[in-house]
Protein backbone atom coordinates (compact mmCIF):
# COMPACT_ATOMS: atom_id res chain seq x y z
CA UNK A 1 0.00 0.00 0.00
CA UNK A 2 1.15 3.38 -1.18
CA UNK A 3 1.28 6.06 2.12
CA UNK A 4 -0.74 9.01 0.18
CA UNK A 5 -0.42 11.06 3.00
CA UNK A 6 3.24 11.05 2.71
CA UNK A 7 3.67 11.30 -0.51
CA UNK A 8 0.35 13.53 -1.39
CA UNK A 9 2.42 16.58 -2.73
CA UNK A 10 4.19 14.19 -5.18
CA UNK A 11 1.15 12.42 -6.27
CA UNK A 12 -0.56 15.56 -7.22
CA UNK A 13 1.77 15.98 -10.06
CA UNK A 14 -0.08 14.76 -13.20
CA UNK A 15 2.85 13.35 -14.62
CA UNK A 16 3.39 10.95 -11.37
CA UNK A 17 -0.01 10.03 -9.84
CA UNK A 18 -0.69 6.97 -7.44
CA UNK A 19 0.47 4.71 -10.21
CA UNK A 20 3.96 6.42 -10.52
CA UNK A 21 4.50 6.38 -6.86
CA UNK A 22 3.84 2.52 -6.97
CA UNK A 23 6.50 2.75 -9.49
CA UNK A 24 9.23 4.36 -6.96
CA UNK A 25 8.26 2.22 -4.52
CA UNK A 26 8.81 -1.09 -6.67
CA UNK A 27 12.07 0.11 -7.69
CA UNK A 28 15.46 -0.89 -6.59
CA UNK A 29 18.03 1.47 -6.82
CA UNK A 30 22.02 0.65 -6.32
CA UNK A 31 24.45 3.74 -5.04
CA UNK A 32 27.56 3.20 -5.15
CA UNK A 33 29.70 5.52 -2.52
CA UNK A 34 27.86 7.22 0.61
CA UNK A 35 30.42 10.21 0.65
CA UNK A 36 29.75 13.58 -0.53
CA UNK A 37 27.66 12.12 -3.52
CA UNK A 38 26.50 9.53 -2.23
CA UNK A 39 24.57 11.33 0.96
CA UNK A 40 22.17 13.88 -1.08
CA UNK A 41 20.89 11.42 -3.66
CA UNK A 42 19.94 8.71 -0.34
CA UNK A 43 18.38 11.76 1.27
CA UNK A 44 16.38 12.46 -1.91
CA UNK A 45 15.62 8.27 -3.06
CA UNK A 46 14.61 7.83 0.56
CA UNK A 47 12.58 11.21 0.52
CA UNK A 48 10.86 10.21 -2.75
CA UNK A 49 9.70 6.65 -2.05
CA UNK A 50 11.66 4.71 -3.72
CA UNK A 51 11.29 1.55 -2.46
CA UNK A 52 14.63 -0.55 -2.19
CA UNK A 53 18.10 0.98 -1.97
CA UNK A 54 21.42 -0.49 -1.60
CA UNK A 55 24.06 1.09 -0.11
CA UNK A 56 27.85 0.27 -0.82
CA UNK A 57 30.85 1.83 0.41
CA UNK A 58 33.88 0.59 2.61
CA UNK A 59 35.03 3.68 4.18
CA UNK A 60 34.28 5.17 7.46
CA UNK A 61 32.61 8.56 8.73
CA UNK A 62 35.68 11.10 8.92
CA UNK A 63 35.25 14.67 10.43
CA UNK A 64 36.70 15.98 7.02
CA UNK A 65 33.86 14.39 5.44
CA UNK A 66 31.39 16.44 7.65
CA UNK A 67 31.16 19.86 5.71
CA UNK A 68 29.34 18.28 2.84
CA UNK A 69 28.51 14.39 4.05
CA UNK A 70 25.27 15.70 6.10
CA UNK A 71 23.82 12.71 6.76
CA UNK A 72 26.68 12.52 9.22
CA UNK A 73 27.18 14.16 12.58
CA UNK A 74 30.32 14.37 14.68
CA UNK A 75 29.13 11.32 16.78
CA UNK A 76 29.43 9.40 13.60
CA UNK A 77 32.99 9.79 13.28
CA UNK A 78 35.06 6.24 12.90
CA UNK A 79 31.71 4.39 11.99
CA UNK A 80 30.78 2.76 8.75
CA UNK A 81 29.40 4.84 6.22
CA UNK A 82 27.14 2.36 4.50
CA UNK A 83 25.31 1.68 8.12
CA UNK A 84 25.06 4.92 8.80
CA UNK A 85 23.94 6.11 5.70
CA UNK A 86 20.88 3.41 6.23
CA UNK A 87 19.90 4.37 9.73
CA UNK A 88 19.75 8.41 8.77
CA UNK A 89 17.37 7.59 5.79
CA UNK A 90 15.80 5.06 7.92
CA UNK A 91 14.57 8.21 10.49
CA UNK A 92 13.65 10.13 7.23
CA UNK A 93 11.50 7.26 6.09
CA UNK A 94 10.71 3.72 7.85
CA UNK A 95 9.17 2.57 4.98
CA UNK A 96 12.07 1.59 2.95
CA UNK A 97 14.26 -1.51 2.16
CA UNK A 98 17.84 -0.63 2.41
CA UNK A 99 20.42 -3.26 2.30
CA UNK A 100 23.87 -2.31 3.19
CA UNK A 101 27.01 -3.36 1.57
CA UNK A 102 29.83 -2.16 3.67
CA UNK A 103 32.81 -2.96 1.60
CA UNK A 104 34.48 -1.23 -1.78
CA UNK A 105 33.15 -1.75 -4.60
CA UNK A 106 35.43 -4.46 -6.28
CA UNK A 107 36.38 -7.18 -9.42
CA UNK A 108 35.56 -9.67 -6.22
CA UNK A 109 32.06 -8.48 -5.57
CA UNK A 110 30.55 -6.25 -8.08
CA UNK A 111 28.52 -9.14 -9.54
CA UNK A 112 26.80 -10.33 -6.79
CA UNK A 113 25.96 -6.64 -5.54
CA UNK A 114 24.39 -5.82 -8.66
CA UNK A 115 22.09 -8.24 -9.55
CA UNK A 116 18.99 -7.36 -7.37
CA UNK A 117 18.72 -3.80 -8.93
CA UNK A 118 17.68 -1.93 -11.70
CA UNK A 119 19.36 1.40 -11.89
CA UNK A 120 22.94 1.92 -10.40
CA UNK A 121 23.89 5.51 -9.11
CA UNK A 122 27.66 6.01 -9.75
CA UNK A 123 29.08 8.09 -6.45
CA UNK A 124 32.69 7.39 -6.67
CA UNK A 125 35.55 9.22 -7.02
CA UNK A 126 37.62 6.23 -8.33
CA UNK A 127 38.45 5.66 -12.09
CA UNK A 128 38.57 1.62 -12.14
CA UNK A 129 35.44 1.51 -10.22
CA UNK A 130 33.48 3.94 -12.81
CA UNK A 131 34.93 1.50 -15.63
CA UNK A 132 33.98 -1.57 -13.60
CA UNK A 133 30.67 -0.06 -12.78
CA UNK A 134 30.28 0.74 -16.56
CA UNK A 135 31.04 -2.37 -17.95
CA UNK A 136 29.15 -4.86 -15.89
CA UNK A 137 25.87 -2.25 -16.28
CA UNK A 138 26.69 -2.57 -19.67
CA UNK A 139 26.55 -6.43 -19.83
CA UNK A 140 23.52 -6.05 -17.89
CA UNK A 141 21.46 -3.71 -19.29
CA UNK A 142 21.14 -1.75 -16.20
CA UNK A 143 21.13 2.39 -16.71
CA UNK A 144 23.97 4.27 -14.56
CA UNK A 145 23.53 7.88 -13.80
CA UNK A 146 26.88 9.42 -12.57
CA UNK A 147 28.49 12.37 -11.46
CA UNK A 148 31.60 13.61 -10.43
CA UNK A 149 32.97 17.05 -8.76
CA UNK A 150 36.25 18.98 -8.58
CA UNK A 151 36.64 22.42 -6.62
CA UNK A 152 34.00 24.23 -7.72
CA UNK A 153 32.72 22.57 -10.99
CA UNK A 154 30.71 19.26 -11.25
CA UNK A 155 29.57 17.08 -14.20
CA UNK A 156 26.19 15.35 -14.45
CA UNK A 157 25.15 12.50 -17.35
CA UNK A 158 22.95 8.66 -17.51
CA UNK A 159 25.12 6.06 -19.26
CA UNK A 160 23.56 2.85 -20.67
CA UNK A 161 19.77 4.15 -21.10
CA UNK A 162 17.81 2.18 -23.89
CA UNK A 163 20.89 1.19 -25.13
CA UNK A 164 22.39 4.85 -25.29
CA UNK A 165 25.92 5.52 -25.13
CA UNK A 166 28.24 4.54 -21.92
CA UNK A 167 30.77 5.40 -19.86
CA UNK A 168 33.02 4.55 -22.26
CA UNK A 169 32.18 6.56 -25.24
CA UNK A 170 32.48 9.55 -23.19
CA UNK A 171 35.47 8.65 -21.80
CA UNK A 172 37.62 6.11 -23.69
CA UNK A 173 39.63 4.25 -20.99
CA UNK A 174 43.36 4.63 -20.93
CA UNK A 175 45.91 2.41 -20.13
CA UNK A 176 48.56 4.62 -18.77
CA UNK A 177 48.28 5.31 -14.65
CA UNK A 178 49.02 8.69 -15.23
CA UNK A 179 45.45 8.84 -16.02
CA UNK A 180 44.34 8.04 -12.68
CA UNK A 181 43.84 10.62 -9.89
CA UNK A 182 44.87 10.42 -6.25
CA UNK A 183 42.24 9.82 -4.09
CA UNK A 184 43.51 12.15 -1.85
CA UNK A 185 41.12 15.20 -1.89
CA UNK A 186 42.35 18.39 -4.01
CA UNK A 187 39.39 20.49 -2.02
CA UNK A 188 35.40 20.90 -2.44
CA UNK A 189 33.21 23.33 -1.83
CA UNK A 190 31.17 21.53 0.49
CA UNK A 191 27.70 22.60 -1.45
CA UNK A 192 28.59 21.55 -4.76
CA UNK A 193 28.34 17.67 -4.29
CA UNK A 194 25.09 18.59 -2.67
CA UNK A 195 23.84 20.59 -5.81
CA UNK A 196 24.92 17.26 -8.31
CA UNK A 197 24.13 14.66 -6.25
CA UNK A 198 20.62 15.58 -6.19
CA UNK A 199 20.50 16.24 -9.65
CA UNK A 200 21.60 12.59 -9.93
CA UNK A 201 18.64 12.00 -7.61
CA UNK A 202 16.48 13.70 -9.97
CA UNK A 203 17.82 11.52 -13.05
CA UNK A 204 16.76 8.51 -11.11
CA UNK A 205 13.50 9.05 -10.71
CA UNK A 206 12.99 10.12 -14.02
CA UNK A 207 14.50 6.98 -15.03
CA UNK A 208 12.00 5.33 -13.07
CA UNK A 209 8.93 6.93 -13.76
CA UNK A 210 9.62 7.10 -17.41
CA UNK A 211 9.07 10.92 -17.55
CA UNK A 212 11.16 14.23 -19.08
CA UNK A 213 13.98 14.20 -21.01
CA UNK A 214 16.84 11.60 -19.22
CA UNK A 215 19.94 12.94 -19.82
CA UNK A 216 21.09 10.31 -22.15
CA UNK A 217 24.08 11.62 -24.89
CA UNK A 218 24.14 14.57 -22.73
CA UNK A 219 26.71 15.66 -20.11
CA UNK A 220 25.95 18.52 -18.12
CA UNK A 221 28.96 20.87 -16.74
CA UNK A 222 27.86 22.97 -13.55
CA UNK A 223 30.63 25.81 -12.84
CA UNK A 224 29.13 26.90 -9.27
CA UNK A 225 31.85 29.83 -8.75
CA UNK A 226 30.48 31.16 -11.80
CA UNK A 227 27.00 30.10 -11.56
CA UNK A 228 27.40 28.63 -15.56
CA UNK A 229 26.08 25.35 -17.00
CA UNK A 230 26.67 23.59 -20.12
CA UNK A 231 25.32 21.04 -21.92
CA UNK A 232 27.38 18.71 -24.04
CA UNK A 233 26.23 16.11 -26.33
CA UNK A 234 27.71 13.06 -27.06
CA UNK A 235 27.80 9.88 -29.64
CA UNK A 236 26.93 6.31 -28.48
CA UNK A 237 30.62 4.84 -30.04
CA UNK A 238 29.70 0.64 -30.88
CA UNK A 239 33.58 0.21 -30.41
CA UNK A 240 33.06 0.96 -26.82
CA UNK A 241 29.96 -0.64 -26.08
CA UNK A 242 31.46 -3.76 -26.93
CA UNK A 243 34.84 -3.81 -25.30
CA UNK A 244 32.27 -2.70 -21.87
CA UNK A 245 29.82 -5.89 -22.56
CA UNK A 246 33.24 -7.68 -23.08
CA UNK A 247 34.78 -6.96 -19.96
CA UNK A 248 31.62 -6.87 -18.12
CA UNK A 249 30.39 -10.40 -19.26
CA UNK A 250 33.93 -11.83 -18.82
CA UNK A 251 33.65 -10.59 -15.18
CA UNK A 252 29.65 -12.19 -14.64
CA UNK A 253 31.04 -15.53 -16.19
CA UNK A 254 34.50 -15.73 -14.62
CA UNK A 255 35.66 -18.08 -11.88
CA UNK A 256 36.44 -16.22 -8.57
CA UNK A 257 39.86 -15.43 -7.73
CA UNK A 258 41.22 -13.80 -4.49
CA UNK A 259 42.73 -10.77 -5.25
CA UNK A 260 41.44 -8.54 -2.27
CA UNK A 261 43.66 -9.63 0.25
CA UNK A 262 42.29 -10.00 4.11
CA UNK A 263 44.70 -7.71 6.78
CA UNK A 264 46.07 -11.58 7.76
CA UNK A 265 46.87 -12.62 4.53
CA UNK A 266 48.63 -9.40 3.30
CA UNK A 267 50.80 -9.70 6.75
CA UNK A 268 51.47 -13.59 5.72
CA UNK A 269 52.55 -12.27 1.92
CA UNK A 270 54.86 -9.40 3.79
CA UNK A 271 57.17 -12.22 5.25
CA UNK A 272 57.20 -14.18 1.83
CA UNK A 273 60.40 -14.53 0.35
CA UNK A 274 60.09 -14.10 -3.67
CA UNK A 275 57.27 -11.32 -3.34
CA UNK A 276 57.20 -7.27 -4.19
CA UNK A 277 54.76 -5.77 -1.37
CA UNK A 278 54.53 -2.06 -3.22
CA UNK A 279 53.42 0.84 -1.27
CA UNK A 280 51.34 2.90 -3.65
CA UNK A 281 50.90 6.09 -1.48
CA UNK A 282 52.49 9.40 -1.39
CA UNK A 283 55.86 9.61 0.30
CA UNK A 284 54.22 11.84 3.48
CA UNK A 285 51.22 9.61 4.03
CA UNK A 286 50.93 7.74 7.47
CA UNK A 287 51.28 5.41 9.08
CA UNK A 288 54.57 4.17 7.75
CA UNK A 289 54.81 0.89 7.47
CA UNK A 290 57.63 -1.40 6.34
CA UNK A 291 58.95 -4.45 5.76
CA UNK A 292 61.73 -6.85 4.12
CA UNK A 293 59.94 -7.03 0.85
CA UNK A 294 58.12 -3.64 1.14
CA UNK A 295 58.88 -0.77 -1.61
CA UNK A 296 57.10 2.76 -1.63
CA UNK A 297 56.56 3.78 -5.09
CA UNK A 298 53.85 6.39 -5.24
CA UNK A 299 50.94 5.38 -7.75
CA UNK A 300 51.65 7.76 -10.34
CA UNK A 301 55.41 6.62 -10.68
CA UNK A 302 54.10 2.70 -10.89
CA UNK A 303 54.16 3.00 -14.76
CA UNK A 304 57.52 3.72 -15.14
CA UNK A 305 58.82 1.26 -11.93
CA UNK A 306 56.88 -1.23 -13.38
CA UNK A 307 58.84 -2.00 -16.66
CA UNK A 308 61.64 -3.14 -14.38
CA UNK A 309 59.60 -6.09 -12.56
CA UNK A 310 58.97 -9.14 -14.37
CA UNK A 311 55.16 -10.51 -15.19
CA UNK A 312 55.64 -13.65 -13.80
CA UNK A 313 56.27 -12.50 -9.78
CA UNK A 314 54.12 -11.87 -7.55
CA UNK A 315 53.23 -8.93 -6.41
CA UNK A 316 51.14 -6.98 -3.70
CA UNK A 317 50.59 -3.56 -3.83
CA UNK A 318 48.40 -1.42 -0.83
CA UNK A 319 47.37 1.99 -0.14
CA UNK A 320 45.61 4.12 2.52
CA UNK A 321 42.13 2.33 1.77
CA UNK A 322 42.63 0.05 -0.79
CA UNK A 323 41.11 2.61 -3.71
CA UNK A 324 44.75 3.14 -5.39
CA UNK A 325 45.82 0.41 -5.17
CA UNK A 326 42.89 -0.94 -6.57
CA UNK A 327 43.51 1.21 -9.62
CA UNK A 328 47.39 -0.06 -9.94
CA UNK A 329 46.16 -3.76 -9.61
CA UNK A 330 43.96 -3.54 -13.02
CA UNK A 331 46.87 -1.54 -14.48
CA UNK A 332 49.51 -4.02 -13.65
CA UNK A 333 47.08 -7.05 -14.98
CA UNK A 334 46.46 -5.53 -17.81
CA UNK A 335 49.92 -5.13 -18.95
CA UNK A 336 50.21 -8.52 -18.22
CA UNK A 337 51.29 -9.38 -14.72
CA UNK A 338 49.85 -12.54 -13.56
CA UNK A 339 49.92 -12.44 -10.09
CA UNK A 340 48.82 -9.19 -8.51
CA UNK A 341 47.02 -8.47 -5.58
CA UNK A 342 46.34 -5.85 -3.17
CA UNK A 343 45.24 -5.47 0.79
CA UNK A 344 41.61 -5.02 -0.33
CA UNK A 345 40.53 -2.39 2.99
CA UNK A 346 43.74 -0.76 2.71
CA UNK A 347 46.78 -0.13 5.79
CA UNK A 348 43.77 1.50 7.72
CA UNK A 349 42.63 -2.04 7.56
CA UNK A 350 45.78 -2.90 9.86
CA UNK A 351 45.32 -0.63 13.03
CA UNK A 352 44.24 -3.91 14.99
CA UNK A 353 47.48 -5.89 13.70
CA UNK A 354 49.73 -3.32 14.17
CA UNK A 355 49.25 -2.44 17.49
Amino acid sequence: MINTTRYSRQIALEEIGESGQQKLQDARVLVIGAGGLGCPVLQNLAGAGVGTIGIVDGDVVDETNLHRQLLYTLKDCGKSKAETAKNAILKLNPELKVKVFAEFFNTQNACEIVQDYQVIVDCTDTLAVRYLINDLAVAKKIPVVYASIYKFEGQVSVFNYKNGPSYRCLFPEQEGLNAVPNCVESGVLGVLPNTLGTLQATEVLKIILEIGTVLSGKLLIYDSLNFQTQIIDFARNPKAIEKGFINGSMLLHRKKVVEDLSPEAFLEKCNQLGIVVIDVRETDEKPEFKGKNVIQIPLDKLEEYSKKLDKNQEIVVFCQTGQRSLSAMHYLQKSGFVGVFHLGRGIESLNNQLQ
